[in-house]
């Protein structure tokens, strides 16, 4: 079994964090830290539930669920900037990588995220993989967050591609419900990738 290309696929979608990245145990490491400052624990069922969706409602959650004072906004500024100082640790998911390098120049291919623009382009760089993509739709490009189809519509209209012949690649339960939704062809990359959550 390996990741294939479907064969009525004319663009490809990828999500990040998950997908590209192997960048949740970071993530998760991330959190630990910025609730220890804050005197509270991180559960991470969080990550689990909530995988594809921007910084804020992780942040606006944390707050409810712990009772913080804290203003949402600046929890996401802690975390984001503990995620950049950690940026080296992060890894490629190779399967879906070695995938796109392979596809890179044939097909039209886009990175559709719920990360913040900067977020998103610190870890493509890291990863040295920025220049494969024709298109970067981050979360602040759209209004409207996965699990809603926004940010995958907007991959597909700045490809020029229509939504049923665009493929997207996913870890994340929010982002699968965000490309059926939009009446893309639909991959699960879990098989394929290491999950900090694979041996729970």
């Amino acid at each position: 079994m390996k990741l294939e290309i479907h064969p009525k696929a004319k663009a490809l979608i990828f999500d990040l964090d998950g997908t590209l990245s192997d960048s949740l145990p970071v993530h998760i490491a991330t959190w630990h830290k910025v609730c220890a400052e804050l005197n509270c624990t991180f559960d991470e069922r969080i990550v689990v539930e909530m995988t594809g969706m921007p910084t804020i409602q992780f942040a606006e959650r944390i707050k409810a669920e712990q009772g913080l004072a804290i203003d949402a906004g600046e929890i996401v500024r802690m975390k984001q900037q503990e995620f950049w100082r950690n940026m080296d640790k992060i890894r490629p998911h190779d399967a879906v990588v070695d995938l796109m390098k392979a596809n890179y120049g044939k097909i039209p291919m886009a990175v559709g995220t719920g990360a913040s623009r900067q977020s998103a382009m610190l870890q493509l760089q890291a990863l040295d993989i920025a220049h494969f993509f024709d298109v970067i739709v981050t979360a602040d490009d759209v209004t409207s967050h996965k699990p809603e189809p926004e940010t995958f519509l907007r991959c597909a209209e700045l490809m020029n591609v229509p939504a049923s012949e665009c493929q997207v690649f996913e870890d994340g339960e929010m982002g699968m419900q965000a490309a059926q939704t939009a009446g893309m062809i639909l991959t699960d990359v879990r098989p394929f990738v290491a999950s900090p959550f694979s041996k729970n």
